[in-house]
């Protein structure tokens, strides 16, 4: 399990502190090691939340989050991420499938327009990024409960879009939202027992080194990185979609 997981996980860990996505690598690897769906998703959590942790503290030490932004909508991730995960088990999947594919094309819409440079944002008071923050936290950490792969390239778009950020700040503070949801996700996985933490722990240290290296290159090459990054998760994340709505 090890041989097969941790390589993949450490690929996972680099690619999500760049641009999100890193759920896309991270749980066909847990599936190939041969663990049923919800202790796949169960560990992973583990792993991931250890992996953005790192990323966080790394973008945080650089300078590189946004607290205003950042705190407001780690709070309403941490709130709605379970009960995206309680509508999953209730949604039938195509619908979910179905809502995931609307979503892919308009963000791939709004990363090739960006063109990695800082839009233009509406001036907003200090009050009005607080809440705008709050809602988006909520909205996204309810569809990583609902569905999970793409939570953080989500993040980096609206921040980019809506707040005017530019895309090194977006992801860095993306990473501090999106460590609250996985970590809402991870305390109700660990109550019903699905995570396998003797294979999460080590998985949890290749996505730490990942994270370290992904976030580190970031910081260095600036948002031409996060921007192709993007696309491609989100092309990866088309790609699965469709080949689940085959199946």
């Amino acid at each position: 399990m090890l041989l097969i997981v941790c390589p993949l996980v450490l690929l996972a860990g680099f690619v999500d502190s760049i641009a999100g996505g890193g759920g896309l690598i991270s749980l066909p690897a847990y599936y190939m090691a041969g663990l049923p769906p919800a202790l796949a998703s169960g560990t992973n959590k583990l792993a991931a939340a250890m992996g953005t942790s790192l990323a966080a503290c790394h973008y945080g030490r650089c300078g590189r989050v946004n607290g205003a932004i950042a705190w407001p909508g780690a709070v309403g991730a941490f709130l709605c991420s379970a009960l995206g995960a309680l509508l999953m088990r209730q949604l039938p999947q195509t619908v979910v499938r179905y809502l995931v594919l609307g979503c892919i094309p308009v963000a791939a819409f709004f990363t090739l327009r960006g063109n990695g440079k800082m839009p233009k944002a509406p001036a907003l008071s200090p009050g009005q990024v607080r809440l705008l923050s709050l809602l988006i936290g909520c909205a996204v950490g309810f569809y990583d409960g609902l569905v999970g792969p793409g939570t953080g390239t989500f993040l980096i778009l609206l921040f980019m879009r809506l707040f005017g950020i530019e895309a090194v700040m977006a992801s860095g503070t993306a990473k501090v939202v999106n460590l609250a949801s996985n970590l809402a996700a991870l305390g109700s996985l660990l109550i019903t027992g699905d995570v396998m933490v003797l294979l999460g722990l080590p998985a949890g240290a290749c996505a730490m080194l990942g994270a370290f290296m992904g976030s580190r290159l970031t910081i260095r090459r600036g948002a031409g990185l996060v921007r192709g990054m993007m696309l491609a998760v989100l092309a990866l994340l088309l790609a699965k979609v469709c080949l689940d709505m085959i199946r």
